[in-house]
């Protein structure tokens, strides 16, 4: 059963719809204002609400709209709004309801649009249960792909996991180093004990010891007290150092040590403390260039090079997009309160074909951003920013996809420079058409001809 609160100043329009619905076998809860129905939500939340857009005294029912979404996200909102108000009815769909009638209109009218409304949840259900599915089927702790490179990488973290190892995680920036390595300390007997990761670029040299090793009272200004360094702290667990290849040669030297005779020794001390935490090490530079350039310890690199584990970028991977999008659909649908339900595919094959220089993270960030932005259930072209929608190098877009026709190149190119010009006069066609240096009635056409909107 149903449960429907519905919200009007109107008591003989409350008292109609709710014995129409009570007879479609709803179970109906019937107030006059925002206060009273955000009152029955607090007691017993409803699974959809009908309210009146527009109430005299208190709040409005846009504004009881607002509160619902930000208390109860689950909960779905239906306005109703009198002939003539449509903007307000549209103000309330933009704001996040599902629907809206206009009045006056019979009670079967809103028993339909609540059995579309369940509908479209059901549809919705299906849909997470389908991305669960998928999810589980590609997910290897926080980490999701389907491409042969990631899940031979896969394999090999669960392989060595168990092990005391170090491990050398390369790749460029933003493809989830960290998360590789999270991965290695969760399916780790250490997976109770700690996890520290610290990006060795962020502290200046005279900082990052201390910050590693800890320092002894007294050892140099602002030593106020003794402190223990992040080797201490991970104790038992795993200690990832980020962008190892910023350390400062002269603490190489420093590491190298613990790693070889698993001790540290604190600024400022004479004594060696034992501990037990393993190494995990990532870069984005190439460290073995770097040690023959001697800005690293090739000894250092040796210890460090017992395992290493390459993860691609996106760009080589791009069977993972789809999956990734995915996931990020339903992460953010659940942390923004948004009702995403997928990807229109041209949108999506402009996701692809991105070169994603910034990875995951990049991707991560679009996602998010669009889904803000977007109006509709469906993320749409216009949702992503223009370096998205436009190949930064057309020619090279096309050649990359084993396209060497130069009539569909020319196409590719024609597009993108009247989607900037219209872009860049606001719309305005017919200067649009001066600066593409073509007739009025060919923007037109070649506007209809890529269905630009």
């Amino acid at each position: 059963m149903t449960r429907v609160l519905l919200v009007d100043d109107e008591e003989s329009l409350r008292l109609a719809l709710k014995t129409h619905l009570r007879k479609q076998g709803h179970e109906v809860l019937a107030v006059g204002g925002a206060d009273e129905a955000i009152a029955a939500m607090e007691k017993e939340p409803a699974e959809y609400v009908v309210t009146d857009v527009r109430m005299p005294g208190g709040r409005s029912g846009l504004e009881l709209l607002l509160e619902l979404r930000r208390r109860w996200p689950a909960t779905a909102v239906l306005v109703m709004s009198a002939y003539g108000s449509n903007e307000d009815a549209l103000a309330a769909i933009k704001a996040g309801a599902q629907d809206y009638l206009t009045k006056p209109f019979a009670p079967s009218d809103l028993a339909f649009m609540l059995r579309k409304a369940q509908e479209r949840e059901a549809l919705r259900r299906e849909n997470r249960e389908l991305r669960a599915a998928v999810a589980r089927d590609h997910k290897f702790d926080q980490l999701v792909a389907r491409s042969e490179p990631m899940k031979a990488m896969f394999a090999t973290i669960a392989r060595v996991a168990t092990f005391k190892t170090t491990v050398l995680i390369n790749g460029e920036t933003g493809v989830g180093k960290e998360l590789v390595a999270r991965s290695l300390h969760l399916r780790s007997p250490r997976a109770a004990k700690p996890f520290i990761a610290v990006n060795c670029g962020n502290f200046h040299e005279n900082l990052i010891e201390s910050e590693l090793f800890g320092h002894k009272k007294g050892s140099f200004t602002d030593a106020n007290a003794d402190k223990r360094g992040l080797f201490e702290e991970a104790d038992g667990g795993t200690l990832f150092l980020d962008e190892i290849g910023d350390l400062p040669l002269g603490l190489q030297v420093k590491l190298l040590r613990t790693l070889q005779e698993s001790t540290i020794r604190r600024v400022g001390e004479n004594i060696d403390r034992k501990i037990d935490v393993r190494v995990v090490a990532a870069s984005l530079r190439d460290l073995t260039k770097e040690a023959k350039a001697n800005r690293f310890r090739e000894d250092l690199l040796f210890r460090l090079n017992v395992l290493t584990l390459v993860i691609p970028p996106l760009r080589a991977r791009k069977e993972d997009i789809p999956l990734l999008v995915d996931h990020f659909v339903g992460r953010f649908n659940e942390r923004l309160g948004t009702e995403i339900t997928g990807v229109d595919p041209q949108a999506m094959r402009l996701l692809c074909d991105y070169p994603w220089p910034g990875n995951v993270r990049e991707l991560e960030h679009a996602m998010e951003r669009a889904m803000v932005l977007c109006e509709g259930t469906a993320l749409q072209p216009h949702d992503f920013e223009g370096k998205i929608r436009e190949p930064s190098d057309p020619i090279a877009a096309e050649l990359e996809k084993g396209n060497y026709s130069i009539k569909k190149t020319t196409r590719t190119i024609e597009e993108i420079l009247i989607r900037r010009a219209l872009e860049k006069t606001k719309g305005n066609r017919t200067r649009a058409a001066e600066l593409l240096e073509i007739s009025h009635r060919a923007l037109l056409y070649k506007i209809k001809e890529f269905g630009i909107t």
